[in-house]
């Protein structure tokens, strides 16, 4: 492993619903990091551009949003940044950005999850879009993404982010998440264009590039290998499998330091969920002494945490 992650890290996440799952971990054990500003982000297309506006400052404005159901909306990120107001969506999508670009300077590690190889390519401008908004299909056209695609598309992430961050470690993974909307068959097709590209990517890297890739989705299906690992939709894994997948990731990336403190942190978080059944007897006031103490020494060496 090329640089491992510990407690002076800054971590950056961006893409797929997993990404998400990964950040809620790093949350609980309070790692310092920035997840999905502008919401999730499924193709490497749609990252790319991402990553270009936020590194490059290049606001949104009303040429980049479009009304629809009665909200505004823009093709670049997810729905979650949609909102009745044009206003205050351009200054909240702006906000974000600004805080995404600044993290990709600043950051130690970047990792990228990447969901489909499947988008959808807006008609009038030919332009792949984030999310369609639940615009009438007939406005788009649905494109699987060649390997060759995907791979330029991660090359020109790495360049750019390298050209702010040349320190930068960046972790590759493709998300476990079924996207069975397209179907059995083109979900694995979608699947298998990402893996290609990532290592098409990976094999032709120089020594010291730190460039790296996290078989989440391998470990789903090669070592899980049942549907019992994932949720009742039958295409997001469950909590189950997400703590298995965190489980190999603190084994592959968390620094043995690092791995202690969070033992610390986890027995803290248990300590503060505790409910007694009397809270006025002198072994809990103890307890709760004691906890306030553990807290406070943790937070001496690293200011940041927060309980």
């Amino acid at each position: 492993m090329e640089c491992k992650i510990d407690y002076q890290s800054q971590l950056v996440l961006v893409g797929s619903c997993f990404a998400e799952n990964v950040a809620d971990k790093l949350a609980f054990y309070n790692f310092k990091h920035v997840v999905n500003p502008l919401g999730i982000l499924f193709n490497p297309v749609s990252i790319q551009n991402l990553i270009e506006r936020g590194l490059n400052n290049r606001s949104f404005t009303e040429e980049d949003i479009f009304y629809h159901n009665e909200c505004w909306h823009s093709y670049e990120v997810h729905s979650e940044m949609s909102h009745s107001d044009k206003d205050l969506m351009l200054n909240s999508m702006n906000e974000a950005l600004e805080l995404f670009g600044a993290s990709l300077k600043e950051a130690s590690h970047f990792i990228i999850t990447l969901g489909t190889s499947w988008v959808y390519k807006e008609i009038s401008n030919n332009a792949i879009v984030a999310n369609c908004h639940k615009v009438p299909q007939k406005s788009f056209k649905k494109y699987l993404l060649t390997v060759h695609e995907i791979t330029e598309s991660l090359r020109n992430i790495v360049s750019l982010l390298r050209s702010y961050n040349p320190n930068l470690s960046i972790v590759f993974t493709v998300s476990p998440v079924r996207h069975l909307k397209d179907g059995y068959v083109e979900n694995q097709r979608s699947k298998a264009h990402l893996i290609a590209a990532v290592h098409s990517l990976n094999d032709v890297r120089n020594e010291g590039s730190r460039l790296s890739y996290f078989p989440a989705y391998e470990i789903v299906m090669d070592e899980l290998r049942d549907y019992r690992f994932y949720s009742e939709d039958m295409i997001h894994p469950n909590s189950i499998a997400i703590d298995y997948i965190w489980g190999r990731l603190v084994e592959s990336w968390i620094t043995s330091e690092a791995s202690k403190i969070m033992q610390e942190v986890e027995k803290i978080r248990k300590g503060l969920l505790h409910r007694p059944f009397n809270p006025d007897t002198d072994a809990h006031k103890k307890f709760l002494k004691q906890l306030e103490g553990t807290i406070l020494s943790l937070q001496n060496r690293y200011p940041f945490m927060s309980f």
